[in-house]
């Protein structure tokens, strides 16, 4: 074996010539990762960063957590088969029955599951063959700001028109609704009347007999938009939007690919608003690091016939035994409950920067999946006291916290989100340092983007 140390760029520069021009984390988070442990990731030299992307929210337990190795390790062990297709095994009967223990009892007791191809994307997919084949229907009712996955039909669900742009014949029939995103009214009112609006508003659509959408087959939401920019659904907006769907008889559809498993503070957000869907879309922590999707159905939308969908890695069995222990940790740990915790300690340290700098508009979230908008009050406020979105800052914000050890993501509108989604076992002490180094990003940022602004962190 070779000696040679090279530095990151010699393998981005490999990246780059062998890659797609479709890589994107690479472009903004320069990198080549040569070590991982719980929050914490180190390069190729050697530099030690904070990791609050964590896989997308992947890590739940963060970077090779005892718990995952030790299930990775006894399974390699023990000479169970690595791949089966959808045969089963003892692996993941365990697995099923540690999911439908976390699972809310009335929900558990009537739900059927499908293991889907290992990306939460075809997991959308199959949510969407299992409703329009049990309601005979073509409709899909999505969500602006919404996110759903990157294959055709989820495609088609997403609120962000980049990736849309350009591909002709997505899927028909899918119709946007308005989401609650109180910084951004879209009906430029703001407040607990907005709210009011969007239930009337969407009561009235569907009860239109003239509303030119035919009948659904089913509604695709996120209790909180993770790419649409950390913005949560209020629980009564929510809790009326599941009143409506039962009354139209229209299967829902919560895609917690990203917010399940603790990391909104409860095991799953949509608990937020004791309410329960039709039809649930998991994946990410749900592997334990490894990939893992699965949509998780009422009894009743089971009228799809055998091999209605398929997949070949659909059998991932290390994925389940880390999946397994994944939640089993979760749930023994109370992490959910730790996350509920930090969650409010990382924003309260966020708002403290807000109010000491100048760019911040927002500071939002649920758990630890927390989003900081990025503004330009060099431009004027529209009539609610919004500013306009800042994507340039909001950039630099990014770059200088990557000179600073910390990675972190933008989303949201005009990628002007600085986005939080660390692993779920961080501390107060972790925290702490976090904010510090992005209060000094966003100090050094400002003062790049305005040099003779003056600002200090109090």
């Amino acid at each position: 074996m070779s000696s040679i140390r090279f530095n990151n760029q010699h393998y981005l520069d490999r990246q780059s010539s062998r890659e797609s021009n479709a890589r994107s984390y690479p472009r903004r988070i320069p990198i080549a990762i040569r070590k991982a442990m719980g929050i914490q990731v180190t390069d190729v030299e050697g530099k030690i960063y904070y990791d609050c992307l964590a896989g997308a929210g992947t890590l739940a337990l963060g970077h090779n957590h005892p718990v995952v190795r030790e299930a990775i390790e006894k399974t390699l062990r023990s000479e169970y088969p690595l791949h089966t297709l959808d045969l089963t095994t003892p692996i993941k009967d365990k697995f099923v029955e540690e999911l439908y223990s976390v699972l809310p009892h009335s929900f558990a007791q009537k739900a059927k599951i499908q293991f889907c191809g290992p990306a939460g994307t075809d997991a959308v997919e199959a949510a969407l063959k299992i409703v329009k084949t049990a309601t005979g229907k073509r409709s899909i009712l999505s969500f602006q700001g919404g996110y759903h996955g990157m294959t055709h039909g989820a495609l088609s669900l997403m609120g962000n028109l980049g990736a849309k742009e350009k591909i002709p014949g997505l899927m028909s029939d899918v119709h946007f609704l308005p989401y609650p995103y109180e910084y951004r009214c879209p009906f430029g009112i703001g407040g607990e009347e907005s709210i009011k609006i969007h239930q009337h508003f969407i009561e009235r659509f569907l009860d239109d007999p003239e509303r030119g959408v035919t009948q659904p087959a089913g509604l695709i939401l996120e209790m909180v938009q993770g790419e649409g920019g950390a913005i949560p659904a209020p629980d009564h907006w929510a809790n009326h939007i599941r009143n409506i769907t039962k009354k139209h008889n229209i299967p829902m559809i919560i895609d917690e690919i990203q917010t399940g498993f603790g990391r909104t503070g409860k095991m799953f957000a949509f608990e937020h608003a004791e309410i329960e869907p039709d039809v649930l879309v998991l994946s990410k922590a749900i592997g334990g690091s490894l990939p893992l999707a699965v949509v998780v159905y009422q009894e009743e939308l089971d009228q799809w016939g055998p091999g209605a969908h398929a997949g070949t890695f659909r059998g991932n069995q290390m994925a389940m035994a880390a999946g397994l222990a994944t939640i089993c940790f979760i749930r023994e740990n109370q992490i959910a409950n730790h996350a509920a915790k930090m969650g409010e300690l990382l924003q309260s340290k966020l708002r403290l920067i807000q109010q000491a700098t100048s760019s911040i508009g927002e500071v939002r979230g649920r758990g630890l999946m927390i989003g900081a908008e990025i503004i330009n009050r060099h431009l004027s406020p529209d009539h609610l006291g919004s500013y306009p979105a800042h994507p340039e800052l909001a950039r630099l914000i990014q770059q200088e916290c990557f000179k600073r050890g910390l990675i972190l993501e933008l989303g949201g509108r005009h990628g002007s989100v600085v986005r939080f989604l660390p692993p779920l076992i961080i501390t107060s002490e972790q925290i702490e340092e976090i904010t510090n180094i992005f209060g000094e990003a966003v100090l050094a940022a400002e003062r790049q983007s305005s040099p003779h602004q003056e600002a200090s962190i109090l």
